[in-house]
């Protein structure tokens, strides 16, 4: 655009070719705005037109924001047009800044508009698409439920707490004297061998993962006076493979009684009575002398098969798989406490007599349920223990 007759030229500011930005124009007392481009009105009615149509255009709020950036950003032709009213004469300052600021205001009433709109909208979806039937059936979190080795512990327990005796814990961290030495399990026993037993580092710390639950039956004599009447139950490590009848991690249930006068007669009491309890009042035992470091004399009790009653079925039990047609099942080992022991835990033998025995949770598990591997038992497929009815 030519400029106007008698207007002199103004001089024109450095330009700084590093910058990209349009150089704003110096001021200039002299020329009319009009001849600014980026103040010419039909631009700036231009630039309006352009922003309404963008926003009428956007279709949502994502749309909205980029093209609201772009007409009203620093970089927008009406913010550029607006950064040039620094350099008009003072004369001429007021008329253009009202056109710009008028343009811009349009500009923004029409995004505000249009945002209002485009959130509304937004709203009546989200009610639509996000909306809940109260009237359908609420879908509950199943509850939790005790596995079915806690459960059969717990009856093992409560069959001897029926009876009157106590329940003794103690740590799964134990000491080797008391994994050990106290049960007269000398240091050349197979026992402490590393292939049976979980040592902790260093290996001569004296610390082991019990291999059992007799530590508990020390501790418990160690600290209490006879008589003793105490049932053991509890986890146990051993370095085993998991295959269907073995697992690294397991349970027992150990018992001991501490009294004057107890024989051999009352540990047979105790096993019936415990038989009876678990597998039915018809259910008889049977004894076969063992040997056990602890115990003197030791014997392994078998109780009749609750599943063929093996007095049945005499030369026809091999039809069994509960007792592989021995028409007996193995319940495990027991006996009199050895003297060394009730010694080491400061008991006099010659007041005192007790007896002790135990069996392995899982495999009563097995025995009572008929649960064909250790794998069911350990890998917590809820299937499993819904068929005992724990699961939801």
């Amino acid at each position: 655009m030519s400029r106007n007759a008698g207007a002199s030229e103004a001089p024109q500011p450095p330009t700084d070719e590093s910058s990209e930005r349009t150089p704003m124009s110096g001021p200039n007392t002299n020329y009319d705005p009009v001849e600014v481009a980026a103040l010419d009105p039909a631009q700036i009615d231009a630039a309006v037109e352009q922003a309404l149509a963008a926003a009428a255009a956007a279709g949502s709020l994502e749309e909205l924001k980029a093209v609201r950036t772009a007409h009203q950003g620093e970089k927008s032709a009406l913010a550029l047009a607006n950064r040039e009213i620094a350099a008009l004469p003072p004369s001429a300052k007021a008329e253009a800044g009202k056109r710009v600021g008028q343009a811009r205001g349009r500009v923004a009433q029409a995004f505000a508009a249009r945002q209002g709109e485009l959130e509304v909208e937004r709203d009546e979806r989200i009610l639509v698409e996000e909306r809940v039937d109260v009237t359908v059936p609420a879908l509950r979190r199943r509850p939790g439920a005790r596995h079915p080795i806690e459960l059969t512990a717990q009856r093992l327990v409560d069959a001897f707490v029926g009876m009157g005796w106590e329940v003794a814990e103690g740590p799964e961290l134990e000491s080797e004297w008391l994994n050990f030495d106290a049960l007269n399990l000398g240091p050349d026993h197979p026992a402490r061998q590393m292939q049976d037993t979980f040592f902790l580092d260093p290996v001569d710390s004296g610390l082991v993962l019990r291999t059992q639950t007799s530590p508990v039956q020390i501790r418990t004599m160690l600290d209490q006076e006879p008589p003793i009447y105490v049932v053991a139950p509890g986890k146990v490590f051993r370095t085993d493979d998991l295959d269907a009848t073995h697992t690294p991690v397991f349970h027992q249930i150990e018992c001991l009684a501490i009294d004057k006068g107890l024989t051999m007669a009352h540990l047979r009491g105790a096993l019936d009575a415990f038989v009876r309890i678990m597998f039915g009042e018809e259910t008889r035992t049977r004894v076969r002398a063992n040997y056990f470091p602890f115990t003197e004399p030791s014997m392994e009790t078998d109780f009749l098969c609750f599943a063929c009653h093996g007095a049945e079925t005499w030369g026809t039990a091999e039809q069994c798989r509960t007792c592989g047609g021995s028409g007996w099942i193995e319940l495990g080992g027991s006996g009199m406490v050895n003297r060394k022991v009730l010694r080491t835990c400061g008991i006099d033998p010659d007041i005192y007599s007790g007896f002790a025995f135990g069996l392995g949770i899982e495999r009563a598990l097995m025995l009572r349920h008929g649960v064909q591997g250790m794998h069911d038992m350990v890998e917590g497929d809820l299937r499993f223990s819904q068929q005992f009815g724990m699961g939801a």
